[in-house]
């Protein structure tokens, strides 16, 4: 092996150095120009003694190198022997390029500096934040909500880490956001599955986190590694509780187990087919939903109420003057619309529908009843149903299967579809027979042959293996088809349809169906409620679960009679009376009309009141 020369290790040494990047830069430029300075000096006082004298001696020409290093326009001035000028000329042409050297080397200096920080790889310091994990259209509505909910808060953060380019995120937010109010957006570049990228946003010191699904094929995959990362990491305090969501039921175990207890996962797939299925029977309940779970409406909070210790459920519901309870909270369990005789203890918590939390107040005196107006229906039975199901994508069989435990013995489905006859996979059904028929849904010839008529609803799905977009837009077309052919009948049946964008929702209001379910937007809008109190999972599986007591939406006649002048507070009461708990109103001749199609929540309790045979009242309960 070759001996290694002093030159050699002195270059390596010089190379590890420059290494360092520009620190190490300007420290050997400004050992340059000390250099530089130190030799001019000495020179001066060697050739030229008597100008080194009349300059201030060493200190004086130490000071007019150092000038004329840095500002070559000092020379002009100076006056001396000639080896005198000689030096400061040397000193000024040195200066010249070590300090444009040195500006080059600031420069790169910044620009690296500010291209770090376009990247987005500075970690936060943020304390009860809420954070974000990857990037999806989703991310626009739950920024939105979060915005919203925030209104009241003096300050809060919501930090996003994805693996995308900090300012398009920042810049798609501000684009599809608008205003973020008192909410601060902070955006970092990284890969939510690292561990050490996790870092960035500060996810010890969070409130709460939320895992978005990426829009790629194996999204819950994703979803599941990224709550593995998180249950690798090293939590000094307390875990902030997670939420996510994952679209195939089948893999609903492995988020969990992945998640932990921290972590709330819920069943994308299975809520959008419970929605689905739920506005099959009573038109309307995903507008509910919406209003339920959007901050700018009315939400689910809890709270203790020492002043109602004794009162029974029932006695409770006339008791607020802003706010409807629609249920308790005990022992860490959850109990919507119990029984009218269920006493409250001192450590129960009221669920209640409000506003904001800030309007929520209890009454001085109960509101006062109208007994004549409150009406006493008997229960309604409902028969066999015909029921057209246009259209096929992966939830539909879970469709079928689930509308087979709700509808009479006797009824009948027909799947009108391009896709393959599926009706002999659906052996054991024991309420409902299952039909085929091929079909374009979007070619009127063939949905004219199907005799429309002769169903009493309709449901309509995107179809599978298409583009969201172009998926909707053949959703459109069916829908108007199927709106002029109910015209022509005599309006006979009433129409469900699935939309995967909700921007296309208010296009979609011009073929008048009778409700749409945007199953991602609702999905969002649950995990960003549950980001913000994770107690209200229970709530919202407790009024998804077909076992307890569930939304419905039903004729106004029910309840009051119609045309009758009355108020929410009898509303509340003659539902009290049937075991039921009211939330609202929809309105029949406002069902088409944005952004509420017709529904009120939580009304004013005195304010006169007056219900059509078309309106529905809102409400909780078990049948």
């Amino acid at each position: 092996m070759a001996r290694v020369s002093r030159r050699e290790r002195v270059r390596y040494w010089f190379d590890n150095t420059m290494a360092k990047g520009t620190p190490a830069l300007i420290g050997w430029l400004g050992l340059a120009s000390g250099a530089l300075i130190l030799v001019v000096t000495v020179l001066a006082a060697l050739l030229a003694p008597g100008d080194t004298a009349r300059n201030g001696s060493w200190p004086g020409v130490v000071w007019r190198s150092l000038l004329r290093t840095l500002d070559p326009g000092t020379m002009g001035d100076d006056e001396g022997t000639a080896p005198f000028l000689g030096l400061m000329l040397l000193a000024t042409i040195g200066g010249i390029f070590i300090v444009s050297a040195l500006i080059g080397v600031l420069t790169t200096g910044l620009e690296a500096k500010i291209a770090q920080l376009r990247k987005g790889r500075s970690r936060i310091v943020e304390r009860g934040h809420t954070v974000v994990l990857g990037w999806s259209d989703q991310v626009f509505t739950v920024i939105a909500e979060l915005v919203e909910a925030n209104q009241s808060r003096r300050r809060s953060c919501v930090a996003i880490l994805a693996d995308r380019d900090k300012i398009d995120m920042e810049e798609a937010i501000r684009a599809a956001v608008g205003d973020l109010g008192r909410t601060r957006v902070v955006c970092r570049r990284g890969d939510p599955l690292k561990v050490a990228d996790l870092e960035l946003v500060s996810p010890g010191t969070a409130r709460s986190i939320m895992v978005v699904s990426p829009p790629v094929a194996d999204a819950d995959n994703h979803v599941i590694k990224v709550l593995l990362s998180l249950g690798a990491r090293d939590w000094d305090d307390a875990r902030p509780h997670v939420v996510a969501a994952v679209h195939d039921s089948a893999n609903l175990p492995a988020a969990r187990l992945a998640g932990g207890p921290a972590a709330h996962v819920i069943d994308a797939d299975d809520i959008a087919i419970q929605l689905i299925v739920q506005s099959h029977r009573q038109s309307g309940l995903s507008t509910v939903c919406t209003d339920l779970l959007n901050y700018r409406g009315h939400e689910f909070y809890m709270r203790p109420e020492p002043a109602l210790t004794g009162m029974t459920y029932g006695q409770a519901l006339s008791a607020y003057e802003l706010g409807i309870p629609v249920g308790l909270r005990r022992a860490g369990a959850v109990a919507v619309n119990p029984p009218a005789d269920t006493v409250i203890a001192a450590d129960d918590e009221i669920i209640l529908l409000a506003e904001d939390d800030l309007l929520i107040r209890l009454a001085e005196t109960p509101a006062p009843v109208t007994e004549d107006a409150i009406s006493t229906a008997a229960p309604r039975f409902q028969g066999p149903e015909r029921t057209l199901l246009v259209g096929w994508n992966g939830r539909a069989s879970k469709i079928i299967r689930l509308l087979d435990a709700f509808v009479e013995p006797g009824s009948e489905l027909v799947i009108a579809a391009r896709h393959d006859d599926p009706s002999g996979a659906f052996g054991g059904l024991d309420n409902i027979k299952v039909g085929y028929v091929r079909c374009d849904p979007t070619d009127r010839t063939q949905l004219e042959a199907l005799d429309v008529g002769s169903y009493q609803k309709i449901i309509v799905l995107g179809d599978e293996g298409q583009d969201p977009q172009h998926a909707d837009a053949r959703t459109l077309v069916t829908l108007l088809h199927l709106r002029d052919m109910e015209e022509s009948l005599g309006d006979p049946f009433s129409i469900v349809s699935e939309i995967n964008d909700d921007a296309n929702r208010e296009v979609a209001q011009v073929t008048k169906a009778d409700d749409f379910v945007v199953s991602d937007k609702l999905i969002s809008l649950m995990l960003t409620q549950l980001s913000e109190n994770r107690h209200l999972h229970d709530v919202f599986t407790d009024l998804l679960d077909p076992a307890g007591s569930e939304l419905y939406l039903k004729p106004a006649s029910d309840y009051l009679r119609p045309g009758a002048t009355a108020d929410f507070a009898t509303v509340i009461e003659s539902a009290r009376r049937r075991g039921e708990t009211a939330l609202g109103y929809r309105l029949h001749e406002r069902f088409h009309e944005p952004p509420a199609y017709g529904v009120v929540l939580n009304p004013a309790k005195t304010a006169p009141l007056t219900l059509t045979a078309e309106d529905h009242v809102i409400v909780l309960a078990e049948d």
